[in-house]
């Protein structure tokens, strides 16, 4: 899917919605314990109720890593459970040396070898280019660059100046050489929306993933304020507030109704920005 498709999917359903799949065992409905996986249910009511409204999904793999074989057998039926033109994301947040990123890259790209196969995965640039080509040696998939991240400890580091930049600078500028805009994203926190003004002045035509929206506080209309652009550009991430709207036998409705929710919103982004 490149960026004409996946706008072409934000303008169908009126929205630029992602929802992400982290789901915890102890916070599912208790009447999914009775099935034999009860996660994977979770997560196709979850899919069955709201993938209209949405145009991405995407699963911390740490929720399913943490359950071992039996949470990545759920991964991959989940994948496997995705709508033919959603797009998907594995947040895998992976970053490793080049054939380490290559073995990384075929777990969540070739179908053939691992049953599944995303359209893009989140990476750690820290290690450099060589550790994130792996990646974007595959045709039709997309890398997505930790750049500016909403959590507290992204001060420590993506922040501090390397010269007259600073390193989520530096990594959005040098990432740019390395692939064009069909395979490349950057995730920037909801709650930096502060700094959208500037990254738009860097990365003036690239989708970016913005988590933070919902439970961590991060606002949508002060995201979208500068983060749109003619082709939308804006990959909206709400998880929680989402999965976790209810956890009764209605979740998946309650779950739909959240999603309903922002999907209205964004709609109503869309038309002021006239992208629809």
């Amino acid at each position: 899917m490149n960026i004409a498709q996946l706008f072409e999917q934000i303008q169908q359903k009126k929205s630029f919605l992602c929802i992400g799949l982290d789901p915890v065992m102890d916070k599912l409905p208790k009447h999914l314990l009775k099935y034999e996986d009860p996660v994977f249910e979770f997560n196709k009511q979850i899919i069955d109720a709201t993938h209209d409204l949405c145009v991405a999904y995407k699963p911390n793999t740490a929720f399913y890593e943490s359950r071992g074989v039996k949470g990545w057998h759920t991964l991959v039926k989940t994948w496997q459970h995705f709508p033919e033109h959603i797009f998907t994301i594995a947040d895998a947040k992976r970053g490793d040396i080049g054939n380490t990123s290559a073995m990384y890259a075929e777990a969540f790209f070739n179908r053939e070898s691992s049953d599944m196969s995303f359209d893009s995965i989140t990476v750690a640039p820290y290690m450099g280019k060589d550790s994130v080509s792996p990646f974007l040696n595959h045709p039709n998939k997309w890398v997505i660059l930790l750049a500016l991240t909403s959590n507290q400890g992204s001060e420590d580091f993506q922040v501090k100046n390397l010269g007259d930049k600073k390193l989520y600078e530096q990594v959005i500028l040098s990432s740019q050489q390395w692939a064009d805009v069909n395979q490349l994203m950057y995730v920037v926190g909801a709650t930096k929306a502060d700094e959208f003004k500037h990254i738009r002045s860097l990365a003036p035509d690239h989708f970016l993933l913005v988590p933070g929206v919902g439970a961590q506080g991060g606002s949508l209309s002060a995201v979208c304020q500068y983060g749109l652009n003619k082709h939308c550009g804006l990959l909206v991430n709400s998880a929680r507030n989402i999965i976790y709207a209810g956890n009764g036998e209605d979740f998946a409705e309650k779950a739909r109704a959240a999603a309903l929710e922002l999907q209205q919103e964004m709609e109503q982004i869309l038309k002021g920005a006239n992208l629809i």
